[in-house]
């Protein structure tokens, strides 16, 4: 029991004596870590003092060198201030020595005015006195010795005058007919000229043969696609490689041109995209037309031309007259004004303008009972050109009275540019004329929407409006046109008249 308890005491004992001594070692090493952490504080706050003057410093001294650089700015500034002042006063004090001298000459001026002025007075009252004292010695007064002068005179002249006249006129009537003859030849010699032969069918060709067939497509429905939409004929027969565009128009043969080269060329070939592909290059035509316009203005050297008056002049590319191309005369007939007008000492600018402008009503946009002349003379006094040049277009055909000296030199370089050798065919001319007869018989019916005459002629093809007409009066309007044509024009052999009324249906999936 006794070795219990000294047990239980020397335990306690010992657990006290630890817990003091740990206790000890604990108090220690709390002061040791705050004093480390003083000690690391004081390091910290240093570096921090230090960081904030370092940056202070390099604050201070940016604000120094921005301060510097506006002052060096405001220097500057100063300084072209200064400079200017000091123009300035040099302007002003030249201005007035400039104002002194001024008024200096303009004394001197003044004074030599009234010395000139008293001098006059003196003049005139010396010529009034003279005149009196002539008066006295020949008994006559002024105005009847000045009428008997001018009668003596006028007499004098006169047969002067009529000598002289009679002497011109007599030269002129040996020398006109050979100068004229002259200026006619050297201005034909001094223009370069070009047989222009017109053509109804152009050759397109392809690489290979294959073509041919996707051209025809599934029982020809291709072929006939692009013959609807272009109005030509397309002969597809064993010429290799080539398969050959007909229509009297050279704009529809272009036309189907094109589109035959992008469909080819895209690989697909359908109705659908064939009358894509057509409007696209009908947009693509209109725009080269234009561009012609432009170019041949350019090529002449005539500027200011209304933008109207260049597309009509583009489209003159694609219309012949007589077989002769319709653009080729006209430059043609400018250049051989310009020439002529030069050998006549008129301005040749004027000349070629009007000599370009003479045949505008030719190609109009819509149809004029008009002649061409007179319509072209309307055309160009719309879109405002001068009234000479209206003249000489509307005069060329004496459809108008001439008013000026151009008028009768378009009239001449027209007539030259036409008669020379290969310049035209009337019979081009007339089998043209006949087939835009033909479409425009057509077109004068309610309900057609397209109309081409193709094959030469023996075809016209119909085109109407599914929604206007029916089956029916389909089936009347072919006869109609039939009878029609056969009482009103000259033709040869037979003509087919074939009416195609197609009925659409068009949905989007979307």
């Amino acid at each position: 029991m006794i070795e219990s308890i000294l047990l239980l005491a020397g335990l306690l004992i010992g657990g006290a004596v630890g817990f003091g001594f740990f206790r000890y070692v604990l108090t220690n090493r709390y002061k040791q870590v705050l004093e480390e952490a003083k000690k690391e504080a004081e390091v910290i706050k240093e570096k921090k003092l230090l960081e904030v003057k370092e940056k202070f410093l390099n604050k201070k001294a940016e604000l120094e060198k921005e301060v510097q650089q506006r002052n060096q700015k405001i220097l500057q500034v100063e300084n072209k201030l200064k400079q200017r002042e000091l123009g300035l006063n040099q302007r002003q004090e030249d201005l007035n020595r400039r104002k002194s001298e001024l008024d200096g000459t303009r004394d001197k001026l003044n004074s030599q005015k009234q010395m000139l002025d008293l001098k006059e007075e003196e003049l005139e009252k010396m010529q009034i006195q003279e005149r009196e004292k002539l008066e006295e010695l020949s008994g006559l007064s002024a105005e009847e010795a000045k009428k008997r002068l001018v009668e003596s005179l006028k007499d004098e002249a006169k047969s002067d005058a009529q000598s002289y006249i009679n002497e011109i006129m007599d030269d002129a009537k040996m020398t006109a007919n050979k100068e004229a003859k002259r200026i006619v030849i050297q201005s034909i010699q001094r223009v370069a000229t070009e047989t222009a032969i017109e053509n109804s069918v152009t050759v397109f060709h392809i690489d290979n043969d294959e073509v041919k067939g996707r051209i025809i497509g599934r029982e020809g429905r291709n072929i006939r696609a692009l013959e609807a939409a272009t109005g030509v004929e397309i002969v597809v027969d064993d010429t290799p490689e080539a398969i050959v565009i007909s229509a009297f128009d050279p704009v529809r043969r272009e036309i189907c041109r094109l589109a035959l080269h992008q469909l080819i060329a895209d690989g697909r070939i359908h109705p659908a995209r064939i009358e894509e592909v057509v409007s696209k290059v009908k947009k693509q035509v209109e725009e080269e037309v234009i561009e012609t316009g432009k170019r041949t203005a350019i090529d002449l050297g005539i500027h200011g031309l209304h933008p109207e008056l260049i597309r009509i002049v583009g489209k003159m590319k694609y219309r012949s007259s007589y077989g002769q191309n319709l653009l080729q005369h006209a430059r043609e007939t400018a250049n051989l004004c310009s020439v002529m007008a030069a050998e006549l000492g008129l301005n040749p600018k004027k000349a070629k303008r009007a000599g370009l402008l003479h045949d505008i009503g030719k190609v109009p946009d819509e149809e004029s009972e008009l002649p061409h002349a007179l319509y072209g003379a309307k055309l160009a006094e719309k879109y405002k050109e001068k009234a000479e040049i209206c003249n000489a277009i509307g005069a060329h055909h004496d459809e108008m009275e001439m008013t000026t000296l151009l008028a009768p030199i378009v009239q001449v370089c027209d007539a030259i540019s036409g008669a020379r050798p290969g310049a035209r065919r009337e019979i081009v001319e007339a089998y043209i004329k006949r087939l835009n007869d033909l479409e425009n018989i057509a077109m004068s019916y309610p309900g057609v929407t397209k109309t081409y005459a193709i094959q030469a002629g023996r075809e016209l093809r119909v085109i109407v409006g599914a929604d206007k007409i029916d089956d029916k009066q389909t089936e009347n309007l072919s006869g109609e046109i039939a009878k029609r044509i056969q009482d009103e024009m000259t033709y040869p052999g037979q003509v087919k008249i074939t009416v195609i009324r197609e009925t659409r249906s068009v949905s989007y999936a979307k």
